[in-house]
Formats: C-alpha cells, sequence, structure tokens
C-alpha cells in the first residue's frame, strides 16, 4: 500500500492530476500506520503482521 501510494503521488505530481495526489497521500499514511502497527506487535486485521 505503501508503494503504491508512491507510485500515484509521482503520477499526480507529473500529470497534475490532484485526485491521484489526494489518495496517494491517503494510501501512504494508511500503509504507513499498519506497518507501524505491525511492527509494534498488534494484530492488524487479524494477522501479526501487514502484508
Amino acid at each position: 500500500m505503501i508503494i503504491l501510494g508512491v507510485i500515484l503521488l509521482v503520477i499526480g505530481l507529473v500529470t497534475g492530476i490532484a485526485a491521484l495526489w489526494t489518495i496517494g497521500i491517503i494510501l501512504l499514511a494508511v500503509g504507513a500506520v499498519l506497518w507501524i502497527l505491525g511492527a509494534m506487535g498488534h494484530a492488524v486485521a487479524g494477522h501479526r503482521h501487514y502484508w
């Protein structure tokens, strides 16, 4: 999810499409939160680690 967010951010920046930029930021933030929770040992969506 983090990689997809970065890809959308780059595409949105290059093409100038604000919707891609916004979706990229949201995906990047959600992916980072899930990654941090998984690294701390919390179960994310019933799984011990997130990927």
